[in-house]
């Protein structure tokens, strides 16, 4: 494979990645202020969502780019 399709498929895995951490985290702040946690809670479990989900997807997208080389 080119290195160009290469660039693009890790620059493109990493935007999906990016995008669907951020609506994990999102989506984690909206549910703890449902239950009733505080902001600063309610921030701080959105911030573990955020987190947790980059790092699977990251290893997720290193892995696939490693069996594509």
């Amino acid at each position: 494979m080119s290195l160009a399709f290469l660039a693009t498929l890790t620059i493109v895995a990493v935007a999906v990645s990016m995008v669907l951490a951020v609506l994990a985290g999102a989506v984690a702040a909206l549910l703890a202020r449902s239950d009733g946690a505080t902001t600063a809670a309610a921030l701080t479990r959105a911030g573990v969502a955020f987190g947790g989900t980059l790092t699977l997807l990251a290893v997720l997208v290193t892995m696939a780019r490693a069996l594509l080389v």
